[in-house]
């Protein structure tokens, strides 16, 4: 009897990145651009329906989707996309459409804690009691795996949306449209060609963004040390292909633990790059689909 048959998407503010398989190393993934909800979805479900016809029936799937979103299996919006700048998708039930166009079995979650189960269970945070994925892109998100479950509560975690202190050369107000200068206003994709005019990885080596951004992102680290008491915090996303950039926000974590959350050492290691590279939460949506109610 053939193993059972999945698929993932990892749905994106730019991108829903969509494959089919059975194990994370055989996920071959097809992108389909973020337009209007319609179209998006209607593409979508048409290559899953190809994928159908070449590989036979796709026993369940997963969503690894962008936020904000509702996470409560019990909540009737379950799946639905909740106030949301991306025009057009506030109040979109991806979950409800896939399970209307398949008729099967969908788990759902962010993407950000589909990468962090992901990670959890075949990556770089695999063994980790407490293993928290961030990505810094077009915005920063952050999703948690404690013991191989998602962190849950009223929400879902919002990590990117904290206060930092301000970096001294920094006085740039922030671009988030919530909130302004939170992490997310200060040091995502953004926020750098605001203030610069270039990505990080097209400044200079020795131009100031490079301290400015490891400077925020290290103090998310240690927030996310402190409050989560984290074996793992996994750096990924289009700002951490920066060359470099992964070991200046080990020095800004280090210079600000002071010894306290454990030794230098300790804080280097905590803080790692993605095993399963871009494919975390596409991964994500595998695991999703493989744990998906019935």
């Amino acid at each position: 009897m053939a193993e059972p048959l999945y698929g993932s998407i990892e749905a994106g503010g730019t991108k829903f990145v969509c494959a089919v398989g059975r194990t994370p190393d055989k996920l071959d993934p097809v992108a389909v651009p973020t337009t209007d909800p319609k179209t998006t979805l209607d593409a979508v479900v048409a290559y899953f329906r190809q994928q159908q016809a070449r590989h036979g029936r796709i026993d369940a799937f997963g969503v690894a989707s962008f936020g904000p979103a509702d996470v409560d299996p019990a909540s009737p919006g379950f799946g639905t996309i909740l106030k949301t700048p991306k025009p057009g998708w506030s109040g979109v039930n991806l979950r409800g459409a896939i399970m209307q166009a398949f008729g099967v079995p969908v788990g759902f979650d962010t993407d950000v804690n589909g990468a962090a189960l992901a990670e959890a269970r075949w990556g770089a945070a695999k063994g980790a009691g407490v293993a928290v994925y961030v990505t810094v892109g077009t915005g920063i998100g952050a999703g948690a795996a404690i013991a191989g479950k998602a962190l849950h509560g009223k929400r879902h975690p919002e990590m990117g949306h904290i206060f930092p202190r301000r970096h001294p050369a920094d006085d740039f107000a922030g671009w988030c449209p919530f909130h302004g200068d939170c992490m997310e206003g200060l040091a995502a994709g953004p926020s750098v060609t605001r203030r610069w005019g270039a990505s990080l990885s097209e400044l200079p080596v020795d131009h100031i963004g490079h301290e400015v951004i490891a400077y925020y992102l290290g103090q998310l680290a240690i927030t996310l040390i402190a409050v989560t008491s984290a074996d793992a915090i996994v750096f990924g996303g289009g700002v951490l292909a920066t060359p470099g950039l992964l070991d200046r926000i080990r020095a800004a974590a280090t210079a600000l633990n002071k010894s306290y959350w454990g030794d230098d050492r300790e804080i280097g290691a905590i803080l790692t790059e993605p095993r399963l590279g871009t494919k975390s939460g596409l991964c994500g949506g595998l695991l999703l689909a493989q744990q998906a109610p019935g």
